[in-house]
């Protein structure tokens, strides 16, 4: 986990989020992984705002349809902030 820093400029606190995607939201979002910096104590719903303005709509729409893992434990409430500041992006998955 990262240490939430202070943005000079902004005066307030920034957290760094690393987040890893996989499959087609790997593809939408043109890496595998990637770090952001969101203000404050980030929810889900933030972060899934955060990354499809900067990789898109096509990113929005699997994100809309993909299971994210915090710290290895599935999101139930996307309004609740953050406890992990790693998350992983797992879209569905055909086959078995």
């Amino acid at each position: 986990m990262t240490t939430p820093h202070a943005d000079a400029q902004l005066g307030t606190e920034v957290v760094t989020i690393r987040v890893r995607f996989f499959a087609a939201a790997a593809e939408a979002a043109g890496t595998h992984e990637g770090t952001y910096e969101l203000p404050g104590s980030p929810t889900a719903a933030q972060l899934v705002t955060a990354l499809t303005q900067q990789h898109g709509a096509e990113l929005g729409r699997i994100l809309g349809i993909s299971s994210l893992l915090v710290g290895g434990t599935p999101v139930a409430d996307p309004t609740v902030p953050l406890t992990d500041h790693n998350v992983d992006v797992l879209p569905p998955f055909a086959g078995g």
